[in-house]
């Protein structure tokens, strides 16, 4: 394989999709050395069906809002690859969402999955459609029509949705009630329940609760204690919301959280009551970060900034892709990070990551170190497919156990000669010979 050759051949099919080329172009130089060591893999044209999705579904979501004007929007589902288990990827409700993001996101789903260990393929969704300033009536009315169609190509063997950005556990009930009067069946087919109806205990914490334990056994590497580090976190979402919190218990202090407007600072820290009311402000009230000021007036908004010229120890992006460029990774360089762990889907722009590689700090990519979340919904699968319910602690050792193998194959297959440990390379390589080996065993399909 010539990675900048698969890399153009891409770009010429495939024009109007930069996120998607930037997804493959990142991932095949890292393992073009372990594919060239299997001439197997070539003769059948591996690469190219492993980048390529197994299918793209697209279809036209029309609903009526509470004035009753009718409105349209656009619905996907990519199911990437099913080499190792059922398609398994969220789905994100936003503005920005096009076919070229749904496509980097499944790309890099399918190898995700693939590290947890657990029987997963990879696949994402979504919809232009945002739930901001949208009533209660009307999110409901969008996710029955999204699922008017989707509820054809999704099922527990075939295709199990979760959520992501604009999807959380409202979006999914709602979701999951509309399959189940289409289909008259009660299925495990969506993750991220309700625990009244099948959901998982630690779902909710489980993105941001997986960056910490992996962030951690980073950390450990080098002899280094998480306890009284300063960190960034950006979003305020779920995941930032549950790293900050794992991050507490663990004796570190968050100082930022962001939303889609800006960032704040607080010089004190967030702490334990600090962290609950912006759970309750973007939870239950769902309103905008800038608020938090007015409640500790110490602490700095700085609207339309992202929070990475900030002095910390520890940086967690945990809001969406591509959200630290080459400027801002060379800020925390320069302002003494050590350890840079994603809590979101490649928030790092390539630059950024050569950037941290150079300066020989710690850096975990999403599909190693967000991988928490995806990893619980297996777990959610599996309790679905026993009829049973697990215990908080039982889930939560499953996941500290998850990481740390994610983290084990990381080290594995990304130790260099000098000891650094290339995290980027390690999960790729990692995850791709598992899809790899299942394809060629599966034959030509």
């Amino acid at each position: 394989m010539n990675a900048a050759k698969v890399v153009e051949d891409l770009k010429v099919r495939f024009p109007n999709e930069p996120e998607y080329i930037q997804a493959v172009s990142q991932v095949l130089p890292t393992i073009e050395e372990e594919y060239n060591k299997h001439p197997e893999f070539e003769k059948y044209n591996l690469i190219e069906r492993l980048c390529i999705p197994d299918r793209v579904i697209e279809f036209r979501v029309t609903w009526v809002d509470d004035k009753g004007n009718v409105q349209t929007n656009m619905g996907y589902r990519i199911q990437h690859n099913n080499a190792i288990g059922p398609y398994k990827g969220g789905i994100r409700y936003h503005k920005s969402v096009n076919l070229g993001i749904l496509k980097f996101l499944a790309f890099e789903q399918t190898f995700k999955n693939s590290l947890t260990t657990l029987p997963m393929g990879g696949a994402k969704g979504g919809s232009d459609f945002s739930p901001r300033g949208k009533s209660e009536a009307e999110v409901m009315r969008f996710c029955q029509a999204f699922m008017n169609e989707l509820y054809r190509h999704i099922g527990p063997d075939e295709d199990v949705p979760a959520g992501d950005i604009g999807v959380g556990g409202r979006e999914v009930g709602y979701m999951f009630g509309q399959y189940k009067k289409l289909t008259h069946q009660f299925q495990g087919v969506l993750t991220g329940k309700g625990i009244q109806f099948g959901g998982s205990l630690i779902r909710p914490e489980a993105t941001g609760y997986g960056t910490v334990y992996f962030l951690t056994s980073m950390l450990a590497t080098r002899g280094i204690e998480l306890a009284g580090k300063k960190v960034l976190i950006s979003g305020a979402g779920n995941v930032a919301q549950y790293a900050a919190e794992k991050c507490l218990q663990l004796g570190a202090i968050p100082m930022t959280m962001s939303d889609s407007d800006g960032y704040i600072y607080d010089p004190d820290g967030i702490d334990r009551a600090k962290l609950d009311y912006i759970m309750e402000l973007k939870n239950v009230e769902r309103g905008r970060i800038k608020e938090y000021v007015e409640e500790y007036p110490t602490a700095k908004y700085y609207e339309g900034k992202r929070p990475w010229y900030e002095k910390a120890d520890i940086a967690l992006p945990c809001a969406t892709q591509n959200e630290i460029n080459g400027d801002e990774a060379a800020a925390l360089v320069k302002n003494g990070v050590i350890a840079v762990a994603e809590g979101a889907n490649m928030p790092s722009l390539p630059e950024a990551i050569k950037i941290f590689q150079d300066a020989k700090i710690l850096y975990a990519p999403g599909k190693a170190s967000n991988a928490g979340g995806v990893s619980v919904s297996g777990l959610e699968m599996s309790q679905n497919s026993e009829r049973l319910s697990w215990t908080a602690k039982e889930v939560d050792d499953y996941l500290k156990r998850i990481m740390n193998d994610i983290h084990e194959n990381c080290v594995k297959y990304g130790t260099q000669a000098d000891g650094y440990i290339n995290y980027v390379k390690g999960a790729n390589v990692a995850g791709f010979m598992k899809v790899a080996k299942a394809m060629m065993a599966q034959g030509l399909v």
